[in-house]
């Protein structure tokens, strides 16, 4: 069972390996395996960065936990741009970005944000777009959906 929680300086390890390998391993079809291009996407994957991230008051960072491990990681700002999600090679295709992205729409909702958007990878606007996000204009992987 997955359980979606609000993220602890605890998990710092943990969440910066899933979001590293993640992107790493997963995102292939966006940084082509250049290392310039992985670098430039892991460069703020740190342990500083984590607690930066978990220390603001205008953005929700959430993890996502199986057997007391940490599948998945998501943040979204409080104006309603997800700005994470996402899941650990050894999780992949077993629902966890979506529990993510329900649990992050569940906070916005909750915090009285009705629409939401997101700039996607290559590799996840299809399954963006299986959720109900929808192209922005001229942008391929600027999406947005009402919630």
């Amino acid at each position: 069972m997955i359980e979606i929680r609000d993220a602890t300086d605890a998990d710092v390890d943990e969440a910066v390996n899933t979001l590293r390998r993640s992107i790493t391993e997963l995102c292939v079809a966006d940084h082509r395996n250049d290392p310039v291009e992985i670098e430039s996407w892991l460069s703020n994957k740190t342990v500083e960065t984590w607690r930066q991230w978990i220390a603001r008051n205008d953005s929700v960072v959430l993890v996502a936990e199986r057997d007391r491990e940490i599948i998945g990681v998501g943040m979204a700002s409080l104006s309603g741009d997800i700005l994470l999600n996402y899941v650990h090679p050894d999780a992949r295709f077993d629902g966890v970005s979506k529990a993510m992205l329900s649990g992050l729409e569940n906070v916005l909702r909750a915090h009285g944000i009705r629409h939401c958007r997101l700039e996607s990878t290559v590799t996840a606007r299809s399954f963006y777009e299986s959720c109900g996000f929808r192209s922005e204009g001229g942008d391929a992987l600027l999406l947005s959906k009402y919630l």
